[in-house]
């Protein structure tokens, strides 16, 4: 049996006060499958993401998600302003409503379950990574993106993160479109 197919990218090119940023990209994603993204700043993966979660249109190509497609995306940063009341509990489940138990539990999935009950600002980065992970799983996703996962972690935790990242595809069956600069951390 061959693996579905979740997310296929043919020929997009994009384009900003025409400068190229996409030229002729393809790729495709199958269930259990993990696709990296490797390449240095500003050679445009971030904008690819934006174009597969339809923030962003091509000037050309074509972006097909499998039918009932369910995206759970990590963004490459977040920043909370000091001055916003927001605990963990509370910030996973803006925009995708679960219950204290759900969130606990996918919290705990994540390694992150402790900070629960903490504000937002006052967890780590490598926290705050794995909040962030927690999040995108709760929309019990086919196709995780996370968009630098590591971003803001030390090195102990980045190789926990990618260990994680590739635990929860097993475990999952879930495919994964992962952006980094880092390619001898994703290929290790």
């Amino acid at each position: 049996m061959s693996a579905e197919s979740l997310l296929t990218v043919e020929n997009v090119n994009f384009a900003i006060r025409g400068n190229p940023i996409l030229q002729d990209v393809n790729l495709k994603v199958t269930t259990g499958e993990i696709v990296a993204l490797i390449g240095p700043n500003g050679a445009g993966k971030s904008t690819l993401v934006r174009i597969v979660l339809g923030l962003l249109r091509p000037d050309s190509g074509r972006v097909s998600l499998g039918p009932g497609l369910r995206i759970g995306y990590m963004p490459q940063r977040l920043t909370v302003a000091d001055t916003l009341p927001l605990t963990v509990q509370r910030f996973v489940t803006l925009g995708t409503p679960a219950s204290r138990a759900r969130v606990r539990d996918a919290l705990a999935e994540v390694g992150a379950a402790p900070v629960l009950d903490s504000p937002v600002q006052a967890i780590s980065g490598g926290e705050l990574q794995r909040v962030l992970l927690a999040r995108a799983l709760l929309r019990q996703p086919d196709l995780l993106v996370l968009d630098e996962p590591i971003q803001g972690v030390d090195l102990n935790g980045q190789y926990e993160l990618y260990e994680l990242i590739g635990g929860l595809r097993r475990q999952r069956g879930c495919g994964i479109l992962m952006v980094s600069h880092e390619l001898h951390l994703v290929m290790a």
